[in-house]
């Protein structure tokens, strides 16, 4: 074999192993970075964070059903965080997901004295999950309330004639997939629409009741669909106290007898790897200093977990949208 052969034989093998080297060396950075942030984020094996100290979570935007936030309230259940102050800015969301964050609160509340604070909005879904607490706090400004269920739905009928289509369908019985939109809503299907409507309102109603320690005359007053500041809220039992986090905290020591003086540390709701930014930038700088900057790219485009699903809104709804009816 001639020397220029040889050399090009050692460069070969020198790159193959400079390559695996480089994979190595960019699985175990990703590797230390999950961990640190695993460890660094509360709400994950982190949760000891919470240690000597009142924890906070948001719940913030609309509420669906989420297997994820129930296990990190259930973990926080067995930290040794010395209470929990809720933050609330929410215009309600779905009956399921409010029903079982309202259910994960109150399995909370067992465990640790917790108290609800109304940054800006607890409307609907919103006022389902501030109920799971025994005080409720709000600012004079915020809007609570929106005491309802709501199924809604369009319907294309008009449109679909103006355009010349027709949706045909052949179906098991009149009342499968209606309504459907296509087509002009049947009495039958209203009224079946409207016998769930009013299940859950009873539900809805019946909790605010029993919550909130309401005769039938105020319940009628404030389950009629209205939002109502936090001034207006506490004549009507809506709410506790006007305030803020302070406020609550003072609660906390005064009639929970949580020690005076613990600091307020933010508890997150399990966040996804891909959603945290720290991880994301620091994966990315990693393998794009490794060389490999196209998954680098990738990653700031997707996050590491991939790219965010879509969210959707199905069934019925306890949500208040400002200028709408419900």
């Amino acid at each position: 074999m001639s020397l220029e052969s040889d050399v090009i034989v050692d460069r070969r093998r020198i790159r193959r192993k400079l390559t695996f080297w480089r994979v190595a060396a960019a699985v175990l950075a990703i590797a230390a970075i999950v961990a640190i942030g695993v460890i660094a984020t509360p709400g994950g094996r982190g949760a000891f964070s919470t240690a000597g100290s009142i924890a906070r979570i948001q719940i913030d935007g609309l509420i669906l059903s989420d297997n994820d936030r129930v296990a990190a309230l259930e973990r926080l259940e067995k930290s040794s965080a010395a209470a929990v102050i809720v933050h609330i800015n929410s215009p309600g969301g779905t009956t399921a997901g409010s029903e079982q964050l309202y259910d994960a609160l109150t399995s909370l509340k067992a465990k640790k004295p917790l108290v609800v604070v109304v940054e800006g909005l607890a409307a609907s879904g919103g006022y389902i999950t501030a109920i799971a607490a025994d005080h409720i706090v709000a600012q004079q400004t915020s809007l609570v309330g929106s005491i309802g269920v709501l199924f809604q739905f369009p319907n294309f009928t008009d449109l679909l004639k103006t355009v010349g289509v027709k949706v045909e369908e052949v179906k098991s019985s009149p009342l499968k997939a209606a309504p459907n939109g296509f087509e002009p809503t049947s009495p039958e299907a209203r009224a079946a629409l409207d016998s769930l409507v009013k299940d859950s309102y009873a539900w809805f109603r019946g909790l605010v009741k029993d919550r909130r320690g309401m005769d039938d005359a105020l319940l009628d007053k404030v389950a009629d669909g209205r939002v109502f500041t936090g001034h207006q809220a506490v004549d009507l039992k809506l709410v506790d106290q006007l305030g803020d986090e302070k406020t609550a905290v003072a609660w906390l020591v005064a009639e929970k007898g949580v020690k005076a003086g613990l600091p307020v540390r933010d508890y997150k709701l399990a966040p996804r790897f891909g959603d945290l930014t720290f991880l994301r930038t620091a994966a990315s700088i990693t393998l794009d200093a490794l060389g490999f900057s196209g998954m680098a790219r990738r990653i700031e485009q997707v996050g590491v977990a991939g790219a965010v699903d879509g969210l959707s809104l199905d069934g019925m709804l306890a949500l208040w949208q400002p200028g709408g009816t419900n």
